[in-house]
């Protein structure tokens, strides 16, 4: 039975995802190691590295070398975006290639799924752009 969990992010955006969600969970201005962000997230350290640099490149984190470094959002968690993180990572939020494949695929000359990809691709960015970081932080108590 399909359940859904197949369907659109890499799992480059999934461990961004995942890595900002542990950067939002400190205290602002504290910091994570790659190690501390690999132990809390379950990503593999060397892949950590490769997506944290990705994060800083797109200036959505600060990078520290050194004694007391680390990484940290650079924005407070409610003003980032998961469009913001995916697009660090990948072209966009719900941008996908042709199903089939094509060169070109759009509305002016569609392959059979474009219709359904495109009602995909728009339900993603939706979401993408809708949802920050702040959204899956607990309330505070």
């Amino acid at each position: 039975m399909f359940d859904g969990t197949a369907f659109a992010l890499n799992q480059t955006a999934v461990y961004a995802l995942r890595a900002m969600i542990s950067l939002a969970q400190i205290e602002p201005g504290a910091r994570l190691r790659a190690d501390e962000i690999a132990a809390r997230t379950q990503i593999p350290r060397h892949y950590v590295n490769k997506v944290m640099r990705r994060l800083v490149v797109a200036k959505l984190v600060d990078g520290l070398r050194g004694h007391g470094g680390g990484f940290g959002l650079r924005r407070p968690p409610s003003a980032v975006r998961f469009a913001d993180v995916l697009r660090a990572i990948e072209p966009g939020p719900g941008v996908q290639p042709c199903a089939f494949g094509l060169k070109r695929c759009d509305a002016l000359a569609p392959c059979p799924l474009h219709g359904a990809w495109a009602a995909i691709n728009e339900a993603i960015t939706k979401w993408a752009e809708s949802t920050t970081l702040q959204s899956c932080l607990a309330p505070p108590r």
